[in-house]
């Protein structure tokens, strides 16, 4: 059975990890003009959410073409949900659709969401059974109305045809119709490691993409990722014709090309290393005055976006100005900020002390 384009991707596979908060259109967009990754992930979004018309989750899944290939990120526990959501995603025309059972933080875990599912085997085997059967039924023709999406979800997609992807999104004929490819992104245990056991689990239902993030749901962000662990995970991957990704701790591009060497994966996804650093892919750092550039152009993209609050994007400013003389006191002027027109305003002055 066909991996759809993960199967075309060129080896060592280096993509983008989905991180909530952090990998929204905009981020996404800067990383794909700077250095295009492998394959992207965007944040991932509530299937009950959408099941029940909440329009305002669907800005998560707005992509521009040059993104591509851009894997759409899902998490909850209604299993119907996932079924609605998957006919969405392969009508708003994503190269895939990842299902999260790894988020550790209490708002998504502490409601049976996320790496929760890893003691619920029963459930993620449901949630992946619908996803792939909600894939299936869109390549045979099926109507988003027909599907169950919610009708203020099916009126704003329509109002908002173009931030899909813009004319080689959305797909409006049934000729044009194709499955997509369903992959997991995990944990390798929940309180105790159990990767081995829960990788095969996964496999036997029909999980052909498998992400492993190599600490439990019990240490979150703490310790060092066992990469041990994921090379045992990527012999079963191999055995099975399975596509597997190892993530956690990965530094730098050689970091990365290292791990996968080493410990057997098709490739990694980055996550947090790429915070304030939307040319890691490029392995390359830029001078201080091609940042203030792109500063300017992630600013510009995301006044474009509209929807976002203002607030959402000081923190990427916050990562943005380190290491480089005079990057604190810019960082302090950031966060003072109060529209984009300051950020610019700042940009300016201090372009000036460096020219």
């Amino acid at each position: 059975m066909s991996n759809g384009f993960w199967d075309n991707l060129k080896r060592p596979i280096i993509g983008l990890a989905p991180m909530d908060g952090v990998t929204d259109p905009a981020f996404r967009y800067m990383v794909a003009s700077t250095f295009n990754p492998s394959v992207m992930f965007t944040e991932f979004v509530n299937v009950e959410g959408l099941a029940r018309g909440a329009t305002k989750m669907i800005y998560g899944f707005f992509y521009s073409p040059k993104e591509r290939p851009i894997v759409a990120q899902l998490f909850g526990t209604e299993v119907d949900s996932f079924y609605k959501a998957a006919v969405l995603l392969c009508y708003l025309g994503f190269d895939g659709i990842d299902i999260n059972m790894g988020c550790p933080v209490s708002k998504v875990a502490g409601k049976g969401s996320g790496a929760a599912l890893i003691k619920n085997p029963k459930l993620a085997k449901k949630i992946v059974k619908n996803v792939l059967k909600g894939i299936d039924d869109f390549a045979n023709g099926i109507s988003l109305e027909n599907a169950g999406v919610h009708e203020n979800i099916i009126k704003f997609i329509k109002e908002n045809k173009n931030k899909f992807g813009g004319k080689d999104g959305i797909v409006s004929k049934n000729s044009d119709r194709k499955a997509i490819p369903l992959s997991v992104k995990t944990r390798i245990g929940h309180s105790e490691i159990c990767a081995e056991a829960w990788a095969k689990t996964l496999i036997d239902s029909g999980v052909k993409i498998l992400t492993m993030h190599g600490r439990t749901l019990k240490q979150l962000y703490s310790g060092e990722a066992n990469w041990e662990v994921l090379g045992k995970v990527a012999k079963i991957c191999k055995k099975g014709g399975v596509v597997f990704l190892g993530n956690g701790d990965v530094h730098s591009i050689d970091d990365a090309k290292e791990k996968i060497e080493k410990y057997g994966c098709d490739g990694v996804l980055i996550g947090r290393a790429t915070n304030g650093n939307p040319w890691f892919f490029k392995g390359k750092e830029p001078s201080v005055k091609n940042r203030l550039s792109i500063i300017k152009k992630h600013v510009k993209y995301f006044e474009k976006l509209s929807y976002l609050p203002f607030q959402t994007l000081k923190k990427h400013l916050a990562w943005y100005t380190k290491g480089f003389e005079g990057a604190k006191e810019m960082r302090m002027e950031f966060m003072q900020a109060q529209s984009e027109k300051d950020i610019y305003r700042i940009i300016e002055e201090f372009s000036r002390k460096i020219s």
